[in-house]
């Protein structure tokens, strides 16, 4: 099983340093011409790179504390932080009808979710 949390870890780290430095790289302008990226329409440009920023940094909670072996616990809280994210972005897209979004949020709540109960309970470092 640490394999397998390993192996999410990983996924969720790349797609999550993606998505965030998308966030924190482009305008908001440019973000609206992405088809999955409409919501931002409803939100502030600081808020979208708040979003970003704090993507990016669960992206590197979710690794380089349990690779260095330095303060492995805070691994977990990362995950829950996607988590709380995923959950507020799977409701914001389900309310706009972005039905596409909104499975591929819940799918990352979900590895989320399986992440950070892996590494508080069964599994913790």
């Amino acid at each position: 099983m640490n394999v397998a949390l390993w192996a999410v870890a990983a996924l969720l780290a790349l797609v999550f340093l993606a998505a965030g430095a998308a966030k924190l790289a482009q305008p908001k302008e440019k973000l609206l011409a992405s088809p999955s990226m409409g919501w931002a329409e409803d939100f502030p440009p600081g808020l979208i790179k708040a979003i970003g920023l704090l993507e990016l940094l669960a992206a590197i909670g979710l690794i380089l504390p349990a690779a260095v072996d330095i303060a492995p616990d805070l691994v977990p809280l990362a995950a829950s932080g996607l988590a709380l994210t995923m959950f507020g972005a799977t409701i914001t897209h389900s309310r706009r009808g972005e039905t596409q979004s909104a499975v591929v949020t819940a799918v990352l709540l979900a590895l989320s979710v399986l992440m950070a109960y892996g590494r508080f309970g069964p599994h913790a470092f």
